[in-house]
């Protein structure tokens, strides 16, 4: 039951899928046995048994039969106690959280088998080269591809980390269990540690008990890159450059980067006053942090790898560079002391502890997901010769070490107090503990020149750790610029050389491995692994603008019209100074928001992406951030006494209401009119424009297929806007998980786009549950990054057919128009609506979800206009309706019908990828939808006065379901996906149960709201509806 990537119910085997069921199933039902007593098990299986009968017969459409069954179901599961519906829930819960884990396992299984993924590059490539797409191009276009993906902090993951964590491990011995080889002993030992992780799940609170920080969001963020992307990435990369060398005879070049990713973790501050200015810089410098501790772990797996000790003579002049730059330094610290000062440079010689998961092959990575952060290094591991030297004349160097005396290695000073309880105090005592670490040295042996190069580059790692901790501390840097790394580009420059060295010796095989891999990480995460994006409500900046102006008796900016608006911003931005004094005094509010500009300014591009104003409708809102930024750099710049670090960040609009939208194309017009503008764009972003367009609220303004519409014009004409100026565009998508917000598959999503709105670059969100449902394992990551690959590069050497006919697009607006009107007829213009949504719904309750840290409301209102999208999605996702999704969409296409359109129609359907895709997903999300279970909600919640208009929009529901099968041509919902009609349906009698309990729950807790163990009870329902849903909004 899921909505959310390509293919994942065509890549099941139902076979394997239904063994690896009955055993979960079958170890979860033992370890119940245990701990619920039979009472409750007794209840489970009936319960159960109830819920699956009246599945069955429903299916067979005996719905009066059926009608029975389920009012038998509810009425026994509303007599239960509090105690039995707290177990209840749960044990249904952690059943949909087990079909879960073997859907996805299976989905892993299959994308593994290259020849068998269809949307695969191998399988790509060959369709656009026998298509007629010639080597060269297809060469080209994939090595100038530029697609990103960023993560976000939305609210949409229920499940707590710990049992994600655990999730995956069960995922993992899944995969074990796939094993042909396996022996009896094997079998056994894997059942004993289903159970133990199947126990400790059972055992763990499922409910967060406190709201997540910023931080708390940002560090899971980190954690999907430490513990999957990490690993994916050059196994993405490696298929990717197999693929284009068979069908180029060319390989990717290794620094080449088709995917990047950014991140709003720690920078999306609209409508979240928990992310600040200071927020924002600790989540920079952590991300910076993590990037750092994981090159210091490959580079000592590298330094343990590469041993052999023919060079090349760049390689050798600079490993004898390093080298002479140690014995000066040893000579000068003898010069001061007669006993050799402990310092941090013991870099060259043999390796002396062995590196984690250096006996591993690197191939291996994808299916590794245990943590190794943080690792601590043992103090006095490593070991370091006095007096070395190369002899440079030799083209394959050779380089000779004279023995010495071992000295401790460095550590931070958070590891002083361990360090004092592991050694012995006397001097004697910790040479002699030393010497145990240490292998015995021959009298002459040859030290690599890649481990001495190596070496180097893991001190200059620790030194640029050590550099961040200093300025997460607010402490004074005591490193030498030379003596850290800033860059990726001061990172990639000595493993290049390694990389050639080898390659030049004959040893390309070497080159390829772990070496290679690291180098296109490099190139990939940079030294921060994830840019973060910077977002901020329009209004914001104007409020800011505000207070300068009056400050300076220049009147209120935000009483300006737009002309006079645009005239002062880009007068002030072709001035060389300062706008806003130091001395001027603002409210906490505005001061946050020049505090974020400087923190920005402090930053600068080389870590931190994009500024994103969320609520874009006039050029000037572009404008006032350009004058902020250039304000805040000219005054970080004045007090550094140097020009601000990184270029500018890219501003991008966000538009996102319906009338935003609309007016898209016309505001880029009116920027890149503007002299001053566009020279900026040509100087200083590379002739590139940007625009961000937002599908959630857009879709909770004028409803799922009017949104879609207003989307799609709007790409076209920003597109438009940007050719007629000579500027390229990139269009950023803000797409949610479920389908009201722009989800669904990502190769329909992006092959469903206008014609040339997709050349070559694409930026995408993903969010909560769907990062990870993507990325949470290794080999779904690699998958999931070819789709982003194929896809756009379909989209750009092969763009999908605009509407054949222009009458096409005339039903469109016809259809967008009827949708759009019945849509706010009742979500807008209804006064019964709103309380109607409050009783049927659990909406008011999943603020105690604690599953984000930012409010569920932009203000304090309570209207629908100023509740944010997520829970208006979610909250009817939780009850079957799915009403965002479809709502308005029935009587368009009934509109258009009835007038005789129905045969263009499904002309349109079968040609028109926009349309066809549209109706595909909302055809998939009305399969999710259940009329039986809705009207139960309103049976027991809603006031008798307003249960008329729980009857009408059923009807609609239905009316709906009608039309969309008249124009797609099928006889029954998803059809055209019989497999995943198939895993909806094997959901049910797990689903069922947990919604009637729900209803129960809700109804008890209305009447006694003070009682936690109540509301306890329905968040357990919630996290299971959630789970048996794939998606929460």
């Amino acid at each position: 039951m899921t909505d959310i990537t390509d293919d994942i119910a065509e890549e099941i085997s139902f076979q394997s899928y239904d063994d690896d069921l009955r055993l979960l199933f079958s170890l979860l039902h033992d370890v119940l046995q245990r701990e619920v007593g039979p009472n409750i098990m007794e209840k489970l299986e009936h319960t159960r048994t109830l819920s699956q009968s009246a599945c069955l017969i429903r299916a067979a459409g005996i719905e009066g039969t059926a009608e029975v069954l389920e009012k038998q179901l509810a009425s026994e599961l509303s007599k239960m106690t509090l105690e039995e519906a707290l177990k209840l829930a749960r044990v249904f819960s952690h059943f949909l959280s087990l079909m879960g884990i073997a859907e996805t396992h299976h989905r892993s299984r299959k994308s593994k088998n290259v020849a068998q993924a269809s949307k695969s590059c191998d399988d790509t490539f060959n369709q656009l080269i026998q298509g007629g797409i010639s080597p060269d191009v297809l060469y080209d276009t994939v090595c100038n591809q530029a697609v990103e993906i960023v993560l976000t902090a939305h609210p949409t993951q229920i499940n707590r980390r710990t049992l994600q964590y655990k999730h995956i491990r069960i995922s993992h011995l899944l995969e074990f269990n796939d094993r042909k080889d396996l022996t009896q002993e094997d079998q056994d030992t894997l059942i004993e540690d289903l159970v133990r992780e199947i126990t400790s799940i059972w055992q763990t609170d499922e409910l967060r008990r406190h709201k997540p920080t910023p931080l708390d969001e940002a560090r899971a963020g980190l954690n999907y890159v430490e513990q999957s992307l990490w690993k994916a990435i050059p196994h993405y990369l490696r298929r990717l450059s197999n693929a284009l060398k068979k069908h180029t005879g060319r390989p990717l070049p290794l620094t080449c980067t088709p995917i990047r990713f950014g991140s709003w973790m720690g920078g999306d501050r609209d409508g979240n006053p928990n992310v600040t200015s200071k927020v924002t810089r600790d989540v920079s410098l952590l991300s910076r942090w993590m990037a750092i501790d994981l090159y210091t772990r490959e580079v000592d797996n590298l330094r343990f790898e590469l041993s052999m000790n023919q060079c090349s003579n760049g390689l050798s002049s600079l490993a004898n560079e390093i080298i002479d730059k140690e014995n000066s330094e040893e000579d000068r610290h003898m010069s001061w002391s007669h006993m050799p000062k402990h310092h941090n440079h013991h870099v060259h010689g043999l390796p002396t502890q062995l590196p984690a998961q250096a006996d591993v092959p690197s191939c291996t990575d994808c299916n590794e997901v245990e943590s190794h952060y943080p690792r601590l290094d043992v103090p006095g591991s490593e070991y370091k010769p006095l007096k070395v030297h190369i002899n440079e004349n030799q083209s394959n160097a050779t380089i000779g070490q004279q023995p010495s005396t071992p000295k401790s290695g460095s550590f931070s000073p958070n590891q002083l107090l361990g360090q004092r309880k592991v050694y012995p105090e006397t001097q004697g005592a910790r040479a002699s503990f030393r010497k145990l670490l240490e292998p015995s040295m021959p009298q002459k042996s040859a030290i690599s020149p890649y481990r001495i190069v190596l070496g180097d580059v893991k001190e200059k790692l620790r030194n640029t750790r050590r550099r961040l901790e200093q300025l997460l501390e607010d402490l004074p840097c005591d490193q030498e610029p030379g003596d850290y790394y800033d860059t990726p580009d001061q990172l990639l420059q000595p493993l290049m050389l390694c990389y050639e060295s080898l390659q030049s010796c004959g040893s390309g095989i070497l080159a390829d491995g772990r070496l290679a891999d690291l180098i296109r990480r490099v190139s990939v995460f940079g030294m921060v692994l994830m840019k973060l994006d910077l977002r901020q409500e329009s209004g914001r900046h104007s409020e800011t603008l505000d207070a300068i102006t009056k400050y300076l008796d220049m009147g209120t900016y935000s009483e300006w019209d737009e002309k006079k608006r645009i005239d002062f911003l880009t007068r002030e931005l072709k001035g060389k100074r300062p706008l806003v004094p130091p001395t001027i005094q603002v409210s906490s509010e505005v001061k946050e928001v020049l505090d974020t500009f400087r923190v920005s300014a402090e930053l600068g591009s080389d870590s931190l992406g994009a500024y994103v104003i969320s609520m874009a409708s006039n050029a000037s809102d572009v404008l006032a951030v350009e004058l902020l930024q250039k304000d805040a750099r000219l005054a970080v710049a004045g007090e550094q006494g140097r020009p601000c670090v990184g270029g500018l960040l890219r501003v991008v609009p966000l538009f996102e209401t319906v009338k935003d939208l609309r007016g898209a194309g016309s505001v880029i017009r009116k920027l890149l009119s503007i002299d001053w503008y566009r020279e900026h764009v040509i100087k200083n972003h590379s002739g590139h424009q940007e625009v961000m367009v937002g599908y959630s609220d857009s879709g909770k303004d004028a409803g799922r297929f009017a949104a879609a519409w207003e989307l799609y014009k709007a790409q076209e004409d920003v597109v438009a806007a940007c050719k007629e100026y000579g500027i390229k565009v990139t269009l950023f998508h803000g797409r949610g998980g479920s389908i009201g917000r722009g989800g669904g598959p990502t190769h329909l999503a992006i092959q469903s786009q206008p014609p040339g709105s997709v050349m070559g670059t694409l930026r995408s969100t993903e969010q909560g549950e769907m990062v990870q449902a993507k990325f949470g394992l290794p080999g779904m990551a690699v998958r999931q990054l070819e789709i982003y690959t194929t896809a756009v590069l379909l989209a750009t050497l092969c763009p999908p057919k605009p509407p054949r006919d222009e009458n096409w697009r005339n039903l469109m607006e016809e259809i967008s128009n009827l949708s759009c009107k019945s849509y706010r007829s009742t979500v807008y213009e209804n006064p019964e609506f709103l309380t109607y949504f409050q009783e049927a719904t659990p909406q008011a309750e999943l603020g105690h979800l604690n599953i984000g840290s930012r409010p569920t409301r932009r203000k304090s209102t309570v209207g629908i206009g100023d509740l944010r999208a997520i829970p208006w999605i979610f909250a009817w996702t939780q009850t079957r309706f799915v009403l965002p999704a479809w709502l308005g969409v029935g009587a368009g296409l009934k509109g258009v019908c009835e007038k005789g359109g129905a045969e263009e129609l499904k002309a349109a359907y079968e040609e028109w990828p926009f349309f066809q895709s549209t109706l595909d997903l909302i055809e998939m999300v009305l399969g999710k939808a259940d009329i039986p279970i809705v009207k139960h909600y309103d049976e027991v919640l809603v006031n008798e006065c307003r249960r008329g208009l729980g009857d009408e929009l059923r009807k609609e529901l239905l009316s709906t379901e009608k039309y969309v099968l008249v124009v797609t041509g099928h006889e029954k919902l998803s059809e055209n996906n019989k497999s995943l009609r198939k895993l909806i349906e094997s959901r049910l009698p797990y689903l069922n149960p947990l919604n009637m309990l729900q209803v129960e729950i809700l109804k008890r807790l209305r009447s006694d709201t003070e009682n936690h163990k109540l509301r306890d009870a329905l968040l357990i329902t919630i996290n299971g509806i959630a789970t048996g849903m794939r998606n929460t909004g």
